[in-house]
């Protein structure tokens, strides 16, 4: 996986290889399936390609179909569905061995001004007095947590707590958790590179939250967890080497699945992205 600002942002850039059809490359990892951030990150940025740069994305709703390969590179393949005056439309397929993986619909829209509120961003503690995820891993101990501290070297993320240890009691919300996240190094000016490594970060740490009521994480062992959708709604640019809160909570979980949602906060307050994500969350007989 990418240990570096520099190799993420080299991991998203894509080959072109036709009118509509690119390549995105793999990291080296020991990672059974891609990453659904690395392969929804490279889907969008594919779909961006094909539009005119007077639009900018609002919006990406998403399926993960089947598990990618990491030994051989993706082809996504655009199918440009709309170009309106105010708005434009892709469709975008990922497939390896011949077979769709995943499948992106992204919308743009040109700027144009309009009415605005927002969220008032939650009394939170700053980064720096967050657990590093880095740390925590460490702690643990073991060649795992070793694993763990590479694949997710290009990330700086700091915990502040869930339900169940270090936020405020809410008996309205069993299952909220919320992190501090940046993309660890310096990004350049180019809009791209943040939108595609803040899409890349989003599909982190969502299925955590759907557990927490359930005494249950990611790598308990017998959980089978796995994404299944992904959406995001852009509502500001926003650089994505600085921090922005990860504001979690899950409102359901049933039938072996999870859903969570999170609102994407800068550190001045600003509303700047909202997300969802509905995952499976299977916990098998060990």
């Amino acid at each position: 996986m990418p240990a570096s600002a520099a190799e993420l942002v080299e991991l998203l850039s894509l080959e072109v290889i036709d009118t509509n059809l690119f390549r995105g490359r793999q990291p080296d990892t020991d990672r059974q399936r891609v990453f659904g951030g690395q392969v929804a990150a490279q889907a969008l940025l594919a779909g961006v390609r094909t539009v005119d740069p007077v639009f900018r994305v609002h919006s990406l709703h998403s399926y993960f179909l089947l598990p990618g390969d990491t030994a051989v590179p993706i082809v996504y393949d655009v199918e440009q569905l709309r170009d309106g005056r105010s708005f434009a439309t892709r469709r975008v397929v990922a497939r390896q061995h011949g077979r769709p993986i995943f499948y992106l619909t992204a919308s743009f829209q040109r700027d144009e001004e309009g009415f605005e509120h927002q969220d008032v961003m939650p009394d939170v503690a700053p980064p720096e007095e967050g657990l590093d995820f880095a740390e925590l891993a460490r702690s643990r101990g073991g060649a795992e947590s070793d694993a763990f501290v590479r694949e997710w070297a290009a990330l700086d993320v700091r915990y502040l707590g869930n339900s169940r240890r270090g936020l405020p009691d809410d008996p309205d919300h069993p299952a909220k958790a919320r992190l501090w996240i940046r993309v660890n190094g310096q990004l350049s000016d180019d809009p791209l590179e943040h939108l595609a490594t803040f899409t890349y970060a989003s599909d982190m740490t969502l299925l955590g939250a759907t557990l927490v009521p359930h005494g249950v994480n990611i790598s308990t062992p017998g959980l089978q967890p796995a994404s299944l959708d992904h959406a995001v709604w852009f509502h500001h640019p926003f650089r994505a080497d600085e921090w922005w809160l990860y504001d979690q909570h899950s409102p359901s979980a049933s039938g072996a699945r999870g859903l969570a949602l999170a609102r994407v906060f800068t550190q001045d307050g600003r509303l700047v992205a909202t997300v969802a994500q509905e995952g499976l969350i299977r916990l098998r007989a060990t």
